[in-house]
């Protein structure tokens, strides 16, 4: 998957969970307004909001996780092939480092 693909997927995971959480602040504001049947009844629809909202973020997780772990294994498949570059880039990017905190 692009780079593009992935933040155009976060990006709409995003202002969905968004949108489950401002439609669930609406419910609230009207729950604290209503009394007896109606509040019942508004309790149970942010509940449901609620449910929804933990579902998504449970899948944003698992798609956090899965392109993590392809990253982990493409990382690891490179350094295999590459040992030396690998250790090369280390050590610059170790350098550089080293230079940015000596700094301050």
């Amino acid at each position: 998957m692009s780079e593009h693909a992935f933040s155009a997927e976060k990006e709409q995971l995003l202002q969905d969970v968004r949108q489950v959480l401002s439609s669930t602040e609406d419910l609230l504001s009207a729950a604290g307004e209503e009394g007896g049947e109606n509040a019942q009844q508004l309790r149970r629809r942010i509940a449901d909001k609620l449910k929804e909202a933990k579902a998504r973020l449970t899948e944003a997780e698992q798609v956090v996780v899965g392109k993590a772990k392809v990253a982990c294994k493409a990382t690891d498949q490179y350094v295999h092939d590459n040992p030396w570059k690998s250790i090369g880039i280390a050590a610059v990017l170790c350098f550089l480092m080293g230079l940015l905190v000596s700094r301050r």
